[in-house]
């Protein structure tokens, strides 16, 4: 993404949610944190909300449940400064190899992710 304001308010949602996956699957926190407004706020169903970079970055530091995994995307629809993905996650969890799949809904203010939403079958992701 590039580096200027006027370029982030023009940054097309799909490239930057995709931008994401890569990121998080090639273990690029800094980069991936990036693409993240400074307050985000993180929702999954039954679990806390992550609020902000800070946390963002520990989350994936250090408390995230997935691990040596990736994401495949199947489906990317985009409304307005909104997209949803729909996709399939192979991994590790618990020591023990996972697939399964998922929904995410990613809200952009700016060109950055602003709130983003998970849900999936598993109890924690």
């Amino acid at each position: 993404m590039a580096d200027t304001d006027t370029d982030a308010a023009d940054a097309d949602p799909e490239a930057v949610v995709r931008d994401y996956y890569d990121a998080v699957d090639a273990e690029r926190y800094d980069e991936l944190v990036s693409l993240f407004t400074d307050d985000v706020r993180y929702e999954r169903p039954g679990q806390v909300a992550i609020t902000g970079r800070e946390e963002l970055r520990e989350f994936y530091l250090t408390g995230r449940p997935l691990e040596d995994g990736s994401h495949e995307i199947h489906d990317v629809l985009v409304d307005g400064t909104a997209a949803a993905v729909r996709g399939t996650f192979s991994g590790v969890q618990d020591g023990e190899r996972v697939e399964f799949g998922f929904a995410d809904v990613h809200e952009l203010e700016e060109g950055q992710i602003a709130r983003r939403y998970t849900f999936t079958d598993r109890d924690e992701v």
